[in-house]
């Protein structure tokens, strides 16, 4: 498996088929995925894109581990998705990890990001805290924010 930075339209295709299953590609676009501070990640094998992650700068003010953190130093996970053909195979714990580091290299100190109930585990087994109460994303579902310190 390789891990390579992307643009943000080359994530769509996985985003649609995990995270916008029966929509369509426009909904694959998120706010801030073409600032210059955002970066993407693909995890390829075999040559196909089969994970991709989005890394933004954002603070969210609600988790109070971020209240007085830098907001510069504060990045969102989003867009998170991992094709089901690789689920299990460690492909998103790579992916997330390689993350991680490109993260700490530019100076960030905290991660958070709204968690998809049914994925709540993967990222606790990650490191990742939940920091909410539950809550509905329309039409997505329900979520939680989860927080680590890097």
């Amino acid at each position: 498996m390789t891990i390579k930075l992307l643009r943000a339209i080359e994530t769509y295709p996985v985003r649609l088929a995990v995270l916008r299953k029966g929509r369509t590609i426009n909904d694959c676009a998120f706010p801030g995925d073409d600032l210059t501070s955002t970066f993407h990640l693909g995890a390829h094998h075999d040559e196909e894109l089969v994970a991709v992650a989005t890394f933004l700068i954002q603070k969210d003010n609600q988790i109070e581990q971020l209240k007085n953190a830098d907001s510069s130093h504060c990045y969102q996970l989003r867009g998170m998705a991992v094709l089901d053909s690789v689920q299990g195979k460690h492909v998103g714990s790579d992916l997330l990890l390689h993350g991680e580091q490109l993260l700490r290299e530019r100076g960030c100190s905290h991660v958070w990001f709204n968690a998809r109930e049914g994925a709540v585990p993967f990222y606790k087994k990650q490191g990742y805290q939940i920091v909410s109460d539950i809550f509905e994303i329309v039409p997505v579902g329900m979520h939680y924010k989860m927080y680590k310190a890097l």
